[in-house]
């Protein structure tokens, strides 16, 4: 909405409307101490032309990856997006189209979700999928709230190293809901040490959770710990990347219960951290138990096809007392984007993306190993993304070549660990990756 600022006159009105007598009478209850005192630190008054001068300059201080070369991740990738894609999406029936709130009615977007929900299913094998929540974080806390909901039980297992930011809303979760203790399980090169997992699970444990592949890159052995999930009555909770599943197996082949994911990778550009794409997928028996909305097909009475809410288990709707979530919307332009890139890149495109992602991420790897003082930190296999232990602090790397147009990674060192996280997609060329090896070789 465009400011209009208020004349004097207009506050004059509105405070005669309200019955104060000045703007300080209107906010006496407020505490003196908590008011400012001094008047606003601000700059010069500007004319409209020096306004946009100003923010065209700080408009071009930003620099996107159309300007340097990503090798970041660590949740966020830099993959391409078919120009069709924003094309399709940016049509006005698409843009603007909300919520369903009256949803048999808004035919166009209820299809969309059911194919977003179809193909989601698909690409994770697994029986239900929902109409989409905020993020993978947010996906992820509320496959463990639905654990802990159905099993009635108190601990949630983290397998592996999961995104210590998906850690952080979980905990948060956690905490408002009630009573819960997260453990870590022990690590072994990277990943989850199955032979001290049983160490840490009992008869108590709701879920246990893992991501694959792992915020290190590194592949988790999935079935061994689905398996003791099992052993133990707990929910087995998958957090997969879904571009990673051209190449991998699905969770529904290796028995999870719940699966979710971020799904930017699908269409999604990096947008500074978001919006971005909650992929929430369970097996049919918890299908009553899943947040957010759940899309069907029917037919009429004349044999027309339609599409409903078939589920939509908000504290917002009739049956809000048995709300499992206080989830009030869904990404539904973001699913949009999934769906609109699944369909261009078909089966074979998806496996090529993920493919050449895997192959080039391991020819970095090794060029980079080559150089002195840089190993790599784990043995285990990775899929677009691994660890480098650096001769200098990798906060100087990526302060050095960003000077040079090159995003070097993710410094570790801001998650309370160490070395230079490092992602590689179909989009990094051969000239960028050797000319970033040279520009590392140059700091050791």
């Amino acid at each position: 909405m465009p400011f209009v600022a208020n004349t004097d006159t207009d506050r004059r009105d509105m405070l005669d409307a309200i019955g104060a007598g000045s703007f300080e009478e209107l906010i006496a209850d407020i505490p003196a101490a908590y008011r400012l005192s001094d008047a606003l630190d601000l700059p010069p008054a500007m004319s409209e032309m020096e306004v946009r001068r100003h923010l065209q300059d700080l408009a071009a201080a930003n620099e996107s990856t159309a300007q340097q070369i990503s090798f970041l991740g660590a949740g966020a990738y830099d993959h391409y997006i078919p120009a069709a894609v924003k094309s399709i999406v940016s049509r006005s029936e698409f843009y603007t189209a909300y919520t369903p709130y009256q949803a048999e009615v808004s035919q166009g977007t209820l299809q969309a979700i059911y194919e977003y929900q179809s193909m989601i299913c698909r690409l994770y094998g697994m029986d239900v999928a929902n109409a989409s929540l905020y993020d993978g974080a947010t996906a992820l806390a509320e496959a463990v709230s639905l654990a802990i909901t159905v099993s009635g039980r108190s601990r949630v297992v983290v397998a592996g190293k999961v995104h210590p930011h998906s850690i952080e809303v979980l905990s948060t979760f956690i905490e408002a809901g009630g009573h819960a203790e997260i453990v870590q399980a022990p690590l072994q090169d990277g990943g989850c040490d199955t032979g001290a997992l049983e160490a840490v699970m009992d008869d108590s444990v709701a879920a246990v959770i893992v991501q694959q592949p792992n915020f290190y890159g590194c592949l988790e052995d999935l079935r061994e710990i689905g398996e003791s999930a099992r052993r133990h009555g707990a929910l087995f909770v998958v957090s997969a990347d879904p571009l990673s599943l051209g190449v991998l197996e699905a969770p529904g082949e290796y028995g999870a219960d719940i699966a979710v994911g971020e799904g930017q990778p699908l269409g999604s550009e990096l947008n500074f951290g978001g919006p971005y794409l909650g992929i929430f997928t369970v097996s049919k028996k918890y299908v009553r138990k899943i947040p957010g909305r759940l899309v069907g097909m029917t037919r009429d009475r004349d044999g027309e096809e339609g599409f409903i809410l078939t589920l939509q288990t908000r504290e917002q709707h009739i049956r809000r007392e048995k709300a499992t979530s206080n989830i009030c919307t869904n990404q539904a332009l973001n699913a949009l984007q999934a769906v609109v890139y699944l369909s261009l890149m078909g089966r074979e495109g998806l496996r090529e993306v993920a493919e050449q992602s895997l192959r080039k991420a391991a020819y970095l790897a090794e060029r980079i190993c080559t150089l002195p003082g840089y190993s790599m930190r784990y043995s285990r296999p990775f899929f677009r993304e691994f660890v480098v232990d650096t001769p200098v602090p990798a906060r100087e790397i990526v302060a050095s070549l960003q000077q040079d147009g090159i995003l070097a990674g993710c410094d570790l060192s801001g998650f309370d660990d160490s070395g230079l996280l490092i992602a590689v997609t179909e989009r990094r060329t051969r000239e960028e990756m050797d000319r970033f090896v040279d520009a590392l070789g140059a700091l050791s």
